[in-house]
């Protein structure tokens, strides 16, 4: 071979070996032919994978992450709080829904909270409790595909609960933020405000009085929270706060096992869970985005952002229009899934300006912590649990260190509306697991984060589908979110191209950008399953403090 040759092969061997390593994801996926763990914190995801080395199921791993995660990140999530899950067996090709979102207590009534003089949900506070439904969720998933003992898996929780952890980064920070909502509650502050101030990072903290919590769980299954010494302690907890919670209120609670629902993107099927969660919004903007072709220019080019966007506007406003308890409300699903009316809300797609009026359309009738795991057989479990907001309603079980949510905030006190408040109904829920799947690619995953998630779902279900990016890459690249004041008002990551932003800007959309790897955009995890190559794949999004762990 002559000098110019060996010099232009050489410099294709060095292209190509420079193309591996020069990537905008900032993470390797994990790989392995043994379970993975993925969560926002890595200590929960290191308990999950022992579990899994212990011949533990992806459930039971799921549930000792989400046990460490209640104490390692308790502003987001924890025993006070909701569940939903998503389970596909490996074995039958089966999917199961789980839905653990808690119902409002019998006196909570509109009649009570206009009593007090209110004209609106109280975003915090006794009257924005409900029945936590966790703890009921793990235990309905343990009975169904558990295989460990209940009482091993809360161990590595025990522990970090007794003997402390340093906090970290991310973390920190949202407890920081909320430090002025702790400080409402003398029980809270006592326990999540060391020596009067939220804990730097890196300080080690302990909560013993949410060890003594979990030790009962571990040893008296759900029946310790639900009727037993943590009821009884959430009782005088709601009363000493003039609230409405009664005993029958926790002990007639159970969970529902649900028929996921899905639609098909390009060649792929994404699942959510029906109503009263928000994943129907995720799987209609996919229906929206699927009536034109994905742009050549990539996610992160003006077509593509603006197509997006757009299409997230249209399935939020049926959202906030038709999202309800399915048993008190009925629920147009079948009609906002439809090919059809995607094709007919598409239509008002301009593909040169903003929208910033959206209205709901007429479909036919007929904060928070997210886990993935797979184990060595295949099994995927997509979990979520939250307190919605930042410590909940700033509430702490007297004696049991666990702060209550306020899902109650979500009702609405107008009795005309589909989500109005009642007694034992369930609130519009904003907690989604998610499951995609095509041949022998089978992807559990999530995105945190309240009204963000149905459009960071489909975000990244776009990117799989429409880019061909790996699970890593999907979760990591640049996104845009709803923002609190909606109309054209968007948030969006500065990884976004400048003069990208600058033509966005130009059609109407009012940007406001954030940092690179903003925790706005929610913070995701995801696993994969490959059932031909028998290989497992792992993400976790560099916006959190976590890791996907495998067992080996």
């Amino acid at each position: 071979m002559n000098v110019s040759l060996r010099i232009a092969a050489a410099a294709l061997l060095l292209t190509a070996s420079m193309s591996a390593r020069d990537r905008s994801n900032a993470r390797s996926m994990v790989i392995t032919r043994y379970g993975i763990v993925a969560t926002s914190h890595v200590q929960a995801s290191v308990a999950g994978a022992k579990i899994l080395e212990r011949g533990g199921s992806a459930v039971d791993a799921a549930i000792a992450a989400n046990a460490v995660l209640g104490v390692t990140e308790p502003m987001m999530n924890g025993m006070g709080g909701d569940l939903f899950a998503i389970y596909w067996e490996a074995k039958t090709g089966k999917l199961y829904g789980l839905n653990a979102s808690g119902w409002a207590p019998r006196g909570l009534t509109i009649a009570h909270i206009k009593a007090q003089d209110a004209t609106a949900m109280p975003l915090e506070g006794i009257d924005s409790v409900t029945v936590p439904g966790a703890v009921a969720g793990w235990q309905a998933l343990h009975q169904r595909f558990g295989k460990m003992a209940w009482k091993d898996l809360f161990s590595s929780a025990v522990s970090y609960a007794d003997e402390g952890y340093p906090v970290p980064e991310v973390v920190a920070s949202y407890w920081k933020d909320a430090a002025e909502t702790v400080s409402q509650d003398a029980e809270a502050r006592r326990v999540y405000l060391p020596g009067g101030k939220p804990p730097a990072v890196g300080q080690v903290f302990q909560n013993h009085d949410l060890a003594k919590a979990l030790r009962l769980v571990a040893e008296n299954g759900a029946e310790a929270f639900y009727k037993g010494d943590i009821a009884r302690a959430i009782l005088s907890t709601s009363q000493s706060l003039g609230g409405t919670m009664a005993g029958d209120d926790l002990a007639d609670f159970a969970p529902e096992w649900v028929e996921p629902i899905s639609t098909i993107y390009r060649d792929w099927t994404v699942y959510e869970l029906p109503p009263n969660g928000q994943g129907m919004a995720a799987l209609e903007m996919l229906n929206i985005m699927e009536t034109s072709s994905a742009s050549p220019d990539g996610p992160l080019g003006v077509a593509e952002l603006h197509k997006r966007i757009e299409a997230m506007k249209l399935a939020y406003a049926d959202l906030g229009r038709y999202n309800a308890d399915p048993r008190f409300a009925k629920i147009p699903v079948n009609g906002m899934l439809s090919k059809e009316y995607a094709r007919q809300r598409a239509k008002l797609i301009d593909p040169a300006k903003a929208n910033c009026e959206v209205a709901a359309g007429a479909p036919p009738f007929s904060d928070t912590t997210y886990l993935s795991v797979v184990d060595r057989e295949g099994n995927i479990v997509s979990l979520i649990q939250s307190n919605y907001e930042a410590f909940g309603a700033g509430i702490v079980v007297r004696g049991m260190g666990f702060a209550l949510q306020d899902r109650g905030a979500l009702f609405s006190l107008d009795p005309a509306s589909p989500n109005a408040l009642a007694p034992r109904k369930r609130p519009f829920h904003t907690i989604i697991p998610a499951f995609m799947e095509r041949g022998d690619q089978h992807i559990g995953f999530g995105i945190m984060g309240g009204a963000n998630q149905p459009l960071a779902h489909a975000q990244f279900a776009s990117n799989v589908v429409d880019y061909g990016m790996n699970i890593q890459e999907a979760m990591e690249n640049a996104r845009f979110t709803v923002s609190p004041q909606r109309g054209c008002n968007i948030v969006i990551e500065s990884r976004v191209p400048p003069e990208v932003r600058q033509k966005l800007s130009a059609m109407g959309h009012q940007l406001d950008v954030r940092n690179a790897y903003s925790t706005a955009m929610g913070r995701g995890q995801a696993v994969l399953h490959d059932s031909k190559a028998k290989v497992n794949y792992g993400a976790s999004d560099a916006r959190a403090d976590g890791a996907a762990v495998p067992e080996h």
